[in-house]
């Protein structure tokens, strides 16, 4: 016998996913983060990832113009700065230096790295797709920074022992 089926919201069919932080640089220089929702590999070969932005948030912009950004994993002692950074705009504060959030450079391309999250993918725009709400800017991964205690020795990063913020 099956258990009995119920009709879900479809906005969590791909729950439970790593939160996420995109960080990005606008041509002033200016740095700004937001909280992505709508992110997934796209690639193996060459390694890929997809981040979905709607078109009204002032990242959306930012990211249009470098053609770059970094994805962050964020671990759950970073939920206070998640929540800011998802509910509060770039466009009116600097929303990373308020929080006192740690930045670093980009390796590979001109973009910060939030170096609270034990994992940045830092990724260079190859081509984006308008789905509806959002455009999901496909970037190709040019380097992955991750905290020295979670790279194994093949290189592989340890993702059991990252306590990661569950939404």
């Amino acid at each position: 016998m099956y258990p009995e089926k119920k009709t879900a919201d479809f906005r969590s069919v791909l729950n439970p996913k790593t939160p996420l932080l995109v960080s990005c640089r606008g041509k002033d220089g200016k740095n700004n983060a937001l909280v992505v929702v709508y992110c997934c590999n796209c690639s193996f070969d060459p390694p890929m990832i997809m981040v979905g932005i709607v078109p009204s948030r002032h990242s959306y912009t930012l990211v249009k113009e470098s053609g770059c950004f970094v994805a962050n994993l964020v671990p759950a002692n970073l939920k206070t700065q998640f929540d800011y950074l998802g509910s509060h705009s770039g466009r009116d504060e600097d929303k990373l230096t308020k929080l006192g959030m740690r930045i670093g450079e980009g390796i590979k391309i001109n973009a910060p790295l939030l170096l609270d999250c034990p994992v940045s993918i830092e990724c260079s725009v190859v081509s984006s797709v308008v789905t509806g709400s959002h455009e999901m800017f496909i970037g190709k991964i040019e380097y992955v920074h991750a905290d020295a205690s979670l790279v194994q020795d093949d290189g592989k990063i340890a993702w059991n022992k990252i306590d990661f913020l569950k939404l």
